[in-house]
């Protein structure tokens, strides 16, 4: 089994490698596809490194799949091999991260009235995931995925590897919190384009008020932190 997983990865492209995967790109049965591969951890006991890989593997595949049948974009998850701890995701092909799309509209534009439909946009998506219960765990610009669409701003959500299944407030709270940090710090003066993702937010989740107050304890809570040291 182990030989068979290792035959499939042999013939892809390493994209990137990181300190809990790596992830690569090839194809799959004929389809242009994304490899996740968790691979063991050393340093911590191999039944109970096993026991945690698969478990935050089956976590990442059950957050996307509910993702797509609520209806947020997210990669098709073609094929999950347990015995390696792979997944195998489709490839968003000729799509680029709203991180480079923001950033190359801050280099062209002063006017940053461009990027208030994609805040809109992401507000949106977001809310529905939240309401749908689903913690992201990792939410930054490099993260969505932007595919080439002439009608509508067609977001992708992508990487969803820390992700996990939560109905408190405190959770999204936090989530929205790690978004705004990695948002303001990538991407300078765009706080009043973060208080339109806010607002969007606001405005399409049932369950808004009780997060956005959890947002605003959280933020305190990091200005105290920086305030002790």
């Amino acid at each position: 089994m182990a030989e068979e997983s290792s035959r499939r990865l042999s013939g892809l492209e390493l994209l990137k490698q990181g300190a809990e995967a790596r992830v690569y790109r090839g194809r799959f049965l004929g389809r242009a596809a994304v490899v996740k591969e968790r691979f063991p951890k050393g340093y911590r006991h191999p039944v109970l490194d096993e026991k945690l890989t698969h478990r935050r593997t089956a976590q990442e595949v059950r957050s996307i799949l509910r993702c797509r049948r609520a209806g947020i974009s997210a990669p098709v998850v073609y094929f999950v091999d347990y015995a390696s701890n792979c997944i195998y995701l489709e490839d968003i092909v000729g799509s680029a991260t709203v991180r480079d799309h923001i950033i190359s509209i801050q280099q062209a534009e002063r006017d940053m009235e461009k990027l208030y439909p994609l805040a809109e946009k992401i507000g949106q998506v977001l809310a529905r995931m939240h309401d749908e219960d689903v913690i992201h765990g990792d939410l930054t610009t490099s993260n969505m995925l932007l595919r080439s669409s002439a009608e509508e701003l067609n977001l992708v959500l992508i990487d969803f590897g820390l992700s996990f299944i939560s109905a408190l407030p405190e959770d999204k709270g936090v989530d929205l919190y790690v978004l705004e940090k990695a948002f303001l710090s990538t991407h300078p003066n765009t706080e009043k384009v973060f208080a339109s993702l806010l607002k969007s937010y606001s405005a399409a989740s049932k369950k808004s008020s009780a997060v956005i107050k959890k947002l605003d304890e959280v933020r305190l809570r990091g200005r105290k932190r920086l305030m002790i040291g």
